[in-house]
């Protein structure tokens, strides 16, 4: 059987869109860090920061920014962690790797100086609000 080159994309969208997105969203992070070693044989030749990563953190709606596939920076947000220890913040791009999650935000003494929050891991995240 012969499958044309358009039938192969169609086919490799799909498994892109109905297996491995949704494999991210519900992946600890141990699992996803494996799979970011293989990324390029699994996903091809994209970041796996825009893809991985990205789709990992959109198990919490509203964290990644649509058109950048990158968590969104420029919001605010409270995270509750499993403990029930709670944190509030900008997440912080540069620092959030490999499914760690750094917040920055204003010293509530000094509002002049810059506290950080994290990292935390996406395992001990159980919500996340914006605002």
């Amino acid at each position: 059987m012969i499958v044309a080159f358009d039938e192969l994309v169609a086919s490799r969208r799909t498994w892109i869109n109905d297996v491995l997105k949704p494999w991210c969203v519900r992946a600890t992070r141990k699992e996803l860090r494996l799979a970011e070693l293989d990324w390029h044989d699994l996903a091809g030749k994209v970041d796996p920061e825009a893809t991985l990563w990205a789709w990992a953190w959109s198990r919490f709606p509203n964290l990644v920014h649509p058109e950048l596939s990158r968590v969104d920076e420029t919001r605010r947000i409270t995270i509750t962690l499993r403990d029930g220890s709670t944190f509030a913040g900008y997440p912080d791009g540069r620092q959030s790797r490999q499914g760690q999650l750094v917040l920055v935000d204003r010293s509530p003494v000094n509002r002049r100086e810059e506290i950080e929050h994290g990292p935390f891991s996406i395992d001990d995240v159980a919500g996340l609000q914006v605002g």
